[in-house]
């Protein structure tokens, strides 16, 4: 669960504190005030940016984000730039972090080893394919396939055991889709049936630059598109899966191996270096009921033609330039980029992803100091109290509910800025002029470090992301907020501006976070991180019934054209969680304004007008056609748009701020306003 990023605006576009009040983030310039503010507050507050900012070649979409992403990116590749350069002149102490940032980042930039070699790094994915010759062979080569990128049928990874945190254990889920969702495979409008047409046609050209010949690879690319098609028939949907408990299914490992007799999971497991397993939680039986089956009633080659193009295509970032170019090709589908990212940023992308920890240390003490990190340990224990009060008032819980809501939020894991421990990469071996090597040593790496914690207990300490993304998350086996250091900076965080915007801002994002915790998936695990039921029967109805006025809200928005919706069930824990973020950050703010003071009004507006914008400038974005039609498919995010005016509307205190009236579109009517927080 995270805060993440979209929407072209619906106006027609016109032209004593935290810190002391010294900059002005609110540019009115920004603004598009022929837009009404109670009409579409997005478009009021971002439409002057929006008409002047123009998406870059290779993006599916530009806004807050994707700006400070950039800026985090070119300080990360100094490091790299510099770490590469002693890799060259000999200064750089060989095994040690800084080698292999510089040597890691060299080999994925050398750009005419990787074209001389073609194809080549997919020759040990290819030969254990081509050596495949029944069902027996497959079944006892998954695992293997699996480490070499070409497999993934189904997935299998060390993970907390839900109703009992304590216990790291293994768990199996659904895998082995090309398209972005499951509903691609069966819907009949003409835009799904593009997709699918270009997708077939991507794994046509993709096994012809695996050596197929075309004749061959069209035929193998329908049949690989009808075994996927079978597979998705018996995947479980985006909005089922947010269901914890539909999704837990603990059994023995003979137990899961009754689901799949054709599958040897004891070889399996070693394979991908999973050690002795004897518990395992399986997401979606059926799921794997359906696997064996068509392990046995699928034609080997048909398989082997399965596996050769899922090789080539997980494989496509480390091969030639042919590849990478239809892996790009592919991408535009569901992004409308127009240009392919230089390789340069790739390589940081790459690196960051193989090395991130290393890199993040690097960027921490450069960018990071211990005083920035004491201002946020506080500001999120401020907004944590926040909401320890919010929760001690609502009226529509009960005391029992109250007292174990609050035993919850005490306990919460808080981690700020970056780890107290940073990984040990020692065993990380990374070899020179060798990129794509290193890539599969790098998810080796990966690999054993997660099995090495099945059945230990869970540490709510580790972190599940770079200390450099500009991003923050709850974890609900974990109970535990993380806010990195890359999110603290303009225009989520400025040291200079007013209370207003930075609670509007980073406390909101803040607070988004820690309602998670209480969302509608969040609120089913208790203060351990366990899947346990601790509301009142009357207390979990009376949040359901508010749940689902947030549900048939977001159900009503639109993104592109009148005919796509965003989809309220898979969106509502996003939506919930900044339903609570805003107020809880907007209740911090008057306390703070209360205590020391209101400032004169800045650049015209109140503080609770600035709160507000905040906001909405933190969610500007605008985006490509095809992205945002993949986005509401695919992401438990809203578009940008309804993540301002969907909460917003909402809220009382937004209506008082901006003077707006009853029949206003900004204006929810009272018998359809969710009241959770």
């Amino acid at each position: 669960m995270s805060l993440r990023f979209v929407l072209l605006a619906a106006c027609a576009l016109t032209a004593p504190s935290l810190a002391p009040a010294q900059s002005h983030p609110i540019d009115r310039a920004n603004l598009d005030t022929a837009c009404a503010a109670c009409q579409d507050f997005y478009s009021f507050a971002n439409g002057g940016w929006a008409k002047r900012t123009t998406i870059p070649a290779a993006y599916s979409g530009y806004g807050s984000f994707n700006e400070v992403s950039d800026r985090n990116e070119a300080l990360i590749r100094t490091v790299l730039d510099e770490s590469a350069a002693a890799v060259r002149n000999g200064t750089a102490k060989a095994g040690s972090n800084q080698w292999k940032l510089g040597t890691f980042y060299l080999a994925c930039t050398d750009s005419s080893t990787i074209e001389s070699m073609g194809s080549a790094p997919l020759r040990p994915a290819f030969d254990a394919i081509d050596h495949l010759s029944s069902t027996a062979d497959i079944a006892g080569s998954l695992g293997t396939l699996t480490r070499l990128g070409a497999g993934g049928i189904f997935t299998v990874a060390p993970s907390p055991d839900a109703r009992n945190s304590q216990e790291i254990i293994a768990h199996v889920g659904q895998g082995g889709l090309g398209l972005p969702a499951r509903e691609y495979y069966f819907r009949t409008d003409a835009r799904s049936q593009s997709i699918r047409d270009a997708y077939v046609a991507h794994i046509t050209r993709s096994l012809v630059l695996g050596g197929e010949q075309p004749a061959q690879a069209e035929d193998d690319a329908r049949h690989v598109m009808a075994l996927e098609t079978a597979l998705a028939q018996r995947s479980m949907s985006r909005v089922a899966m947010r269901d914890p408990n539909a999704t837990y299914h603990k059994m023995t490992l003979a137990e899961v191996q009754a689901l799949v007799p054709h599958v040897d999971l004891g070889r399996y497991l070693g394979q991908v270096g999973a050690g002795r397993v004897t518990t395992v939680n399986v997401a979606q039986p059926d799921f794997l009921r359906a696997v064996d089956s068509l392990l046995v009633a699928t034609p080997v080659p048909l398989w082997k033609a399965y596996f050769r193009f899922h090789a080539i295509d997980n494989g496509a970032a480390t091969l030639s330039a042919p590849f990478q170019a239809e892996a790009f090709r592919w991408q535009q589908v569901s992004s409308g980029a127009t240009e392919q990212l230089p390789r340069a940023r790739r390589c940081v992308a790459a690196t960051n992803g193989a090395l991130g920890e290393a890199l993040s240390q690097e960027y921490i003490r450069r960018n990071f100091s211990p005083a920035a990190k004491a201002r946020a340990v506080a500001m999120v224990a401020n907004l944590q109290s926040a909401l320890r009060e919010q929760i001690k008032s609502l009226p529509w819980m009960s005391e029992p509910t109250k007292v174990q809501a609050l035993a919850k939020l005490d306990a919460y894991v808080r981690k700020v800025g970056y780890p107290d421990t940073w990984r040990d990469y020692s065993k990380l071996v990374v070899t020179p002029n060798a990129y794509a090597e290193n890539v599969r040593a790098a998810r080796d790496f990966t690999r054993a470090i997660n099995w090495a914690k099945l059945g230990k207990p869970v540490d709510r300490n580790e972190w599940g992301m770079s200390a450099t993304i500009v991003n923050a998350s709850y974890s609900p086996s974990q109970n535990g907020v993380t806010l990195p250091a890359g999110i603290l900076q303009p225009p989520f965080f400025d040291p200079a501006a007013d209370d207003a915007v930075n609670y509007g801002a980073i406390a909101s994002a803040i607070g988004h976070e820690m309602t998670h915790g209480f969302d509608d998936q969040g609120r089913q695990f208790d203060d351990h991180g366990n899947l346990r039921d601790w509301w009142t029967a009357e207390d979990a109805a009376k949040y359901d019934a508010q749940a689902k006025l947030v549900v048939d809200q977001f159900n009503g928005y639109t993104v592109v054209d009148t005919a796509t919706h965003v989809n309220g069930k898979l969106t509502l824990g996003e939506n919930i969680a900044d339903l609570g973020g805003l107020k809880i950050a907007y209740l911090a703010m008057e306390k703070s304004l209360t205590a020391n003071g209101r400032p004169a009004l800045i650049d015209g507006f109140t503080p609770e007008q600035r709160f507000f914008l905040a906001w909405a400038q933190v969610w500007r974005r605008n985006v490509r056609p095809e992205a945002a039609r993949t986005q509401v498919n695919t992401d438990v995010h809203a578009p940008s748009q309804w993540r301002v005016n969907g909460p917003l509307s909402n809220m009382p205190e937004f209506q008082a701020a901006w003077g707006c009236k009853a029949g206003d579109t900004m204006v929810r009517p009272d018998s359809l306003r969710a009241r959770i927080w």
